[in-house]
């Protein structure tokens, strides 16, 4: 399923939903705002990725939902997790996407100009393919636009 932005320089939201990426216990706590769950999704992710050879990092909760740290490339690079529940079940509604956007950015570190494109794109198809080839997991739609 190619990706359905190509030229555009944001990243496509996958909407998934699985069982076993529920809310999890104690999150309410760490909750920045209220609602904003996928704890459970970042943590699958980022151990996912590191399996992948990414260098995924911290996750941390964040105003808006979760983010996970993408080191290892020439730009900073995160990808934010988004989940509502589902009715007032522990279900949730998720989505995910490259938060680093595509194309030419400033880059610190190495002081000039960088083109995001191809590591944001690898990163997402591998984060597309993680969900795809679960069988507990579910993408349920692919969109240049948020979907929650």
């Amino acid at each position: 399923m190619p990706s359905e932005n190509n030229n555009d320089s944001s990243s496509a939201f996958l909407r998934v939903r699985s069982p076993k990426l529920g809310v999890m216990p104690g999150e309410e706590e760490e909750l920045v705002n209220e609602g904003t769950y996928g704890k459970a999704f970042a943590l699958y992710l980022r151990d996912a990725l590191v399996q992948n050879g990414f260098q995924a990092t911290q996750v941390a909760c964040e105003d808006w939902g979760w983010w996970v740290t993408v080191a290892g490339l020439p730009f900073s690079c995160g990808i934010g997790i988004y989940g509502m529940r589902i009715d007032d079940s522990d279900m949730l509604d998720l989505c995910v996407t490259v938060l680093t956007p595509r194309g030419k950015q400033w880059s610190w570190g190495r002081f000039r100009l960088v083109d995001t494109t191809a590591d944001v794109d690898r990163l997402h198809e591998a984060i597309r393919e993680i969900c795809a080839d679960d069988d507990e997991v579910t993408i349920v739609a692919e969109t240049p636009d948020f979907p929650l």
